[in-house]
């Protein structure tokens, strides 16, 4: 089989999405398939004329027998090819619908929904990274049920995080700092926790950096600026590190397709905190952790209370996650259902 998967410059970009990218491309290659990378200049995934230039050209230059996989951060950019995705039998991979992105204004994101209403159903395939998506693409935008096919992202053996063995409670949240990752609500959970012991590292890349310079001001105005290291975006070994040295992951995201930090946290065996967004919650046990509404600061404070005080607790609900995270499955199988559902 020959592939391309096309998505928005550049694919060695940090995030769970294009980590998700990266891996079935070298899955497919490992696998003998025929697999190229085409990357789309401009902006996405509100397209701008640099970006629709970069799609037709990507689409023009797409050998015949090449199947083509559009990322749905760059499916917008297709919206003039409409006719030519249906013809062409073209599949798409949608992490999550970007009309479902918080921190655009409502104009962008009704844009977004149109162009995403007007071209998903056109994709002979659509591959999606959790069932919450395949139910949101069938309900909200006109996708079959019977051309989705779900293919959860896979898991790297890691080892048992055995935590900062305390005083207090190290607690990671990784995320870019984006509106959605709820970053925000995490720090005004966490500042209610004024009489704990406790220290928080957000990993993850300034991707909106007027975002990032707010949520810094809000540690400032929260008092709690001592406490809250913002790490930025960081390979693999460093970050590793502070898997390995944290003893509670939490993430207060508004919408994930699937959530894979809360994967890498399960797997390392560490408690969860995160709020029902889209599925990032779906992999969580009450045994493993707690899941809160999105925006619910209060319910996320007084749980996070209990994690970090009830030390016991926090060992059984690690014990619990451990389990779950041996469950979870690796690259190589989810490579194998990715070429499939492409075949």
């Amino acid at each position: 089989m020959r592939a391309a998967l096309i998505v928005p410059a550049p694919l060695a970009a940090i995030s769970g999405g294009y980590s998700y990218d990266r891996r079935m491309i070298a899955g497919l290659r490992a696998a003998g398939h025929d697999a190229a990378a085409v990357e789309l200049a401009g902006r996405h995934p509100l397209a701008d004329a640099n970006a629709a230039a970069a799609a037709r050209a990507a689409w023009g230059a797409l050998p015949a027998d090449t199947v083509p996989v559009i990322d749905g951060l760059g499916l917008p950019a297709f919206e003039a090819l409409a006719g030519a995705l249906s013809a062409r039998k073209a599949v798409g991979l949608i992490h999550h619908p970007t009309a479902l992105e918080t921190g655009r204004t409502e104009q962008d994101r009704d844009r977004l929904r149109a162009v995403e209403q007007l071209l998903m159903p056109r994709l002979a395939r659509v591959i999606v990274t959790s069932e919450s998506t395949a139910e949101r693409l069938a309900a909200e935008f006109g996708v079959d049920p019977a051309r989705i096919a779900v293919v959860v992202p896979g898991t790297d053996d890691a080892p048992r995080s055995p935590g900062s063995g305390g005083p207090g409670c190290e607690i990671l949240s990784v995320g870019t700092l984006v509106p959605r990752k709820g970053h925000d609500v995490l720090l005004r959970s966490l500042a209610r926790l004024f009489d704990l012991d406790w220290r928080l590292t957000i990993a993850g890349a300034p991707r909106d950096p007027v975002h990032a310079r707010s949520l810094q001001a809000l540690a400032t105005e929260l008092g709690v600026s001592q406490r809250v290291t913002f790490a930025g975006e960081i390979e693999d070994e460093a970050l590793e590190a502070l898997w390995q040295q944290a003893d509670v992951f939490a993430l207060a995201t508004q919408y994930e397709g699937y959530g894979m930090a809360v994967a890498e946290a399960l797997k390392r065996g560490l408690p969860v905190a995160v709020t029902a967004g889209g599925a990032a919650g779906a992999l969580v046990t009450p045994q493993a952790g707690v899941v809160c509404a999105p925006g619910d600061e209060v319910t996320l404070s007084k749980s996070l209370r209990r994690l970090i005080f009830d030390v016991p607790l926090r060992h059984d609900a690690a014990g619990a996650a451990w389990k779950i995270g041996q469950t979870l499955p690796d690259w190589t199988t989810q490579a194998r259902a990715f070429a499939a559902a492409l075949a």
